[in-house]
């Protein structure tokens, strides 16, 4: 199996499965189309990462992609596909301090798409599975926000914040997958292995709760898990 991702926080996720992976970075093109939906944006890129990965593969090579877009909500808008704009990797401090102020206090919506290629299907036939998580952020303070941003952390997450740093804490609430805010939706990574004949036998939840200290509400309605 082919982790076509250099996240430690992917890698961190995937090792829940007790399974052996490589890892093997994909570099795309990550631009957003003339009006393109963030949910459509997401899948794209999973599904490019995967095929980007499988150069070289060999025959039963399995090759898991993952993409991760926080779609802000435009004020005044509903929270629907043509009232969202796509929030990416900020490049320098200015840009991610202008990304959390605009989500502070706000609701948004974080998307993340799962691609598998490889197997035995041909490469050109990528399987990919979406995720959606509504996120309320806490009403941080300017001081909490620049000492964030001094560290470094945001610079190389979508949206400009990790929900798992342990010394921000920039969310309040959520309504769904805590591991797909942080880049994998492990239960649709299960799903995605099964349809490949790959079963690990492992209790999500428990994994969720014990690494995560999250009590997953919507894993029975993904994937049900071998105990």
């Amino acid at each position: 199996m082919i982790l076509a991702s250099n996240s430690p926080r992917r890698r961190q996720l995937l090792n829940w499965l007790d399974l052996p992976f490589e890892v093997r970075a994909a570099n795309i093109d990550e631009s957003v189309l003339p009006g393109e939906a963030p949910d459509d944006y997401t899948r794209r890129l999973a599904r490019q990462k995967a095929l980007a990965a499988s150069t070289g593969c060999q025959p039963g090579d399995l090759i898991l992609a993952s993409d991760t877009t926080v779609a802000a909500v435009d004020r005044d808008r509903a929270l629907d596909r043509g009232g969202m704009s796509i929030l990416g990797k900020p490049g320098w401090a200015a840009e991610a301090e202008t990304m959390l102020r605009s989500l502070r206090g706000r609701t948004h919506l974080v998307f993340t798409a799962v691609a598998l290629a490889g197997g035995a299907f041909s490469a050109e036939d990528v399987w990919v599975e979406l995720c959606s998580t509504r996120v309320l952020m806490r009403a941080y303070s300017d001081r909490e926000m620049a000492d964030y941003i001094q560290s470094g952390d945001p610079l190389d997450k979508a949206g400009a914040y990790a929900i798992q740093h342990s010394g921000f804490h920039p969310v309040e609430r959520i309504d769904g997958c805590f591991a797909s805010v942080m880049g994998f939706p492990m239960c649709h990574v299960l799903r995605l292995l099964a349809r490949a004949g790959v079963i690990p036998r492992v209790n999500l939840p428990r994994r969720c709760l014990d690494d995560l200290e999250y009590a997953c509400p919507v894993y029975s309605s993904i994937y049900q898990p071998v105990v």
